[in-house]
């Protein structure tokens, strides 16, 4: 019988040293931990590391660089909108355009309909000014000079519930709580210029579009002192319908610095129908038109041909305001888009949320991205029930970039220190120009996520999110890891 094996003890403190390095040998070569400089810049900013998700991977890498919390599900604020506009790129493709169609409903006759003009719309999220106007061009390129009825909009394309756009935050008039509406132009959008004029000591306002249905009292003092934060300096007062005349009256109060020069300020003040019309009629005369109809909405009857059809320009075009710019509207608009490819031929002949989410779900199966914590509402990320982890979304980043739409999508992308929501941002550094971060930021929340091209010329996926009462002061932290990710050796 062979004897018992005894260790001595110092053979026992070999043997578990060697077992460590092993065993440490065997774990992926991927750190979990972050940056001295991130941890200090989030504690100084009040922020618990269990707040925050951070993931970071170079793109052709097996494993991250750092997975902080990565796969808790965070509300990522507007970073949701890459998930919108990488699935529109390669479900509807870069050069897929949305149609309005135009229907006379009625005998054209030596220049005259002889009836009603309907416009039935399946979702633009770019039908703005200037296009707008190209449409009302085609109606009268197609010969009709006067219309002896009125003006019918076709919104049932959309099956979505319209809400109260007050409910989010509270400012009904904001433009990003507008909701998407299958015929929607100019964002139903009024802007105010706000032109300083030292010579009058006077702040100039002019809407844009200029509107019947709008009085302005302006009553802004042109100060001399600094700019600052000149949006929440002005206060803002909309009466609805005033004195029984259908107008809307928008009193402006507050200071106005010289310094801050030309500026504009968005409200959403109107009904889609009355915005539409009102439009409408002022480009229809610019044309040498005649039209004194009302508005109404209806819908188009079946088996109509349309006399025009006008078309958007492209996605990859119009995702580039969607994420350069943070168009919540637009992103919910393409988000509804994405329904259209679950309509079977003859089937449904409307949209909903529900048939983006399965399209969105299907789609990541295809891609084996494995996403089981995403929940959806809207597409835009102005919600606060949507959420996704950090390291699902840097996957859904490291799938992109080898996809074949990954030179469209990169380039909707904000380039630090040049344009967009980060051109602000890291100017003057080495930084500049080498990052296209998407950023979000709802209360609470603070986010970012993209593409980073460090010294080494290797391409990282950077994701970092802030879920926290502190998240507007997470600014620091982020840049100290796009910093850190830069310059790593």
């Amino acid at each position: 019988m062979k004897p018992s094996l005894s260790l001595k003890p110092k053979s026992s403190v070999i043997l578990s040293f060697l077992l460590a390095i092993t065993i440490l040998c065997a774990l992926p070569a991927w750190s979990a931990d972050m940056p001295q400089a991130v941890r200090q810049a989030l504690k100084r900013a009040g922020i618990p590391e269990a707040a925050v998700g951070i993931y970071v991977k170079e793109v052709s890498s097996q494993q991250p660089v750092i997975a902080v919390n990565s796969e808790t599900a965070l509300n990522p604020a507007s970073v949701m909108k890459l998930v919108t506009t990488y699935a529109g790129l390669e479900l509807l493709g870069p050069a897929y355009s949305w149609r309005t169609e135009i229907y006379a409903l009625g005998k054209v006759e030596d220049g005259v309909l002889r009836g009603d003009l309907a416009l039935k719309g399946y979702g633009d999220p770019h039908l703005n000014l200037e296009n707008f106007w190209l449409l009302v061009r085609q109606i009268r390129q197609a010969g009709i000079k006067e219309i002896t009825g009125d003006l019918l909009l076709d919104n049932s394309y959309y099956n979505v519930t319209m809400g109260d756009p007050g409910a989010f935050d509270g400012d009904r008039y904001k433009t990003y709580n507008i909701f998407p509406e299958a015929l929607l132009v100019n964002y139903r959008t009024s802007a105010l210029h706000l032109i300083p004029q030292e010579e009058n000591n006077i702040v100039r306002v002019v809407a844009d579009p200029a509107s019947e249905l709008l009085d302005l009292q302006n009553n802004l003092k042109l100060t001399r002192g600094n700019c600052g934060d000149w949006s929440n300096q002005l206060r803002v007062e909309v009466r609805e319908r005033q004195s029984g005349n259908g107008r809307t009256t928008v009193i402006l109060n507050g200071n106005y610095a010289m310094q801050c020069g030309h500026n504009t300020y968005y409200l959403s003040l109107h009904e889609n129908q009355d915005y539409i019309h009102d439009l409408f009629k002022k480009l229809w005369r610019q044309q040498g038109g005649s039209f004194n109809g009302v508005v109404r909405n209806g819908v188009v009857p079946k088996g109509t041909a349309p006399l025009k059809v006008y078309h958007s320009p492209p996605l990859a075009q119009i995702i580039r305001g969607i994420n350069k710019f943070s168009n919540n509207v637009a992103a919910r608009q393409l988000y509804l888009a994405l329904g259209d490819t679950t309509i079977p031929p003859n089937g449904h002949t409307s949209v909903s949320l529900a048939q983006s989410d399965q399209t969105i779900r299907h789609w990541l199966l295809t891609k084996r991205l494995n996403l089981p914590e995403l929940i959806l509402e809207n597409g835009s990320g102005l919600s606060r029930t949507e959420r996704i982890s950090a390291s699902q979304m840097g996957e859904l980043l490291v799938a992109a970039f080898h996809s074949p739409v990954m030179p469209e999508f990169i380039s909707s992308l904000p380039i630090a220190g040049v344009d967009g929501t980060m051109k602000s941002r890291f100017q003057g550094t080495l930084v500049a120009g080498r990052a296209h971060m998407k950023t979000g930021t709802l209360n609470e929340v603070a986010t970012i996520a993209g593409y980073l091209l460090d010294h080494k010329n290797r391409r990282n996926v950077i994701v970092f999110f802030v879920n926290h009462a502190q998240a507007a002061n997470a600014r620091s932290a982020m840049d100290a890891l796009i910093r850190w990710v830069y310059e790593r050796a």
